[in-house]
């Protein structure tokens, strides 16, 4: 296992900034945000990818995985909530369209970054289109990403969370049966299955080979607030048990958003607290 942080958490730099205090700080990794104020939209081509490149190299760090969970770059007044829309499983598929676009891009991105993997949300369901005729627009787009994921030889991890049409482990397992793509797998963040109430250890063990990345942070009392590893109730202890027991060999990537306010201590606190895992992992 390797350590990455979030870029994310970084919200108040710039991308290259953000990069650059990742690695000072001593991760392996870094999660590019694939969405304002850092890479949205997507490119290869962007002024920033040079620099970009130049920093990953300069510290070593290899791309965990490209974050294109959230769209806020596609609003012109960000809330500073997630923001999910347009999404996969929206009903109007012009809004699809566009959605799937930019997951292409993503995908182009992390071949331009060298990253095996990207991430993306299922969506929430709208007004007007209930659970089971969002699920059929969801099978319907990820089987048009996949074809493309599969050309460019990346993964897709789907990242469920409360309140999303896909918010669970059994239906992301019963989705990627659906879409049947060997390189669809989780993006997946324990936070969120503290949540809601699943049995880690059980979690893990389910989807094993499936992982294509793994969000970290604590979560008190299952609220669901991203706290700093080791100041929640989560317990590490049998996570990173079971983490060795399946052999995963990926990234555990810090996702922090709710400290860019102060992402240096938060970065620093969390490769304090994490590394002891990592390298009885290693």
């Amino acid at each position: 296992m390797k350590l990455a942080y979030s870029t994310n958490g970084y919200q108040n730099m710039t991308l290259t900034n953000a990069v650059s205090e990742i690695g000072k700080t001593g991760y392996q990794g870094v999660e590019i945000l694939a969405d304002t104020p850092h890479a949205f939209p997507p490119s290869t081509n962007a002024n920033w990818v040079k620099d970009l490149k130049y920093e990953l190299d300069k510290y070593q760090l290899e791309v965990s995985n490209i974050n294109g969970n959230t769209v806020a770059g596609f609003f012109f007044d960000p809330t500073g909530e997630p923001t999910f829309e347009p999404s996969i499983c929206n009903a109007d598929k012009q809004k699809r369209s566009k959605r799937i676009a930019y997951t292409k891009a993503c995908i182009d991105m992390a071949v331009e970054l060298e990253a095996k993997n990207i991430s993306i949300t299922s969506g929430m369901c709208l007004p007007g289109n209930p659970p089971n005729q969002a699920l059929i627009q969801l099978v319907e787009s990820l089987k048009e990403i996949m074809e493309y994921a599969e050309a460019k030889q990346i993964n897709v991890g789907i990242e469920y969370e409360p309140g999303l049409l896909v918010e669970n482990g059994r239906e992301l397992l019963e989705v990627i049966d659906l879409v049947g793509s060997d390189r669809l797998g989780a993006n997946l963040d324990l936070g969120h299955a503290e949540v809601i109430g699943e049995n880690l250890p059980e979690l893990l063990s389910n989807f094993k080979n499936r992982i294509w990345n793994l969000h970290m942070e604590d979560i008190a009392y299952q609220k669901h607030y991203h706290l700093i590893p080791g100041d929640g109730t989560m317990d590490f202890d049998s996570i990173f048990r079971v983490l060795n027991e399946i052999e995963y060999d990926g990234f555990v990537t810090v996702e922090l958003y709710t400290y860019s306010h102060d992402p240096i201590y938060a970065s620093k606190r969390s490769y304090e607290f994490l590394e002891r895992y990592i390298n009885i992992s290693i």
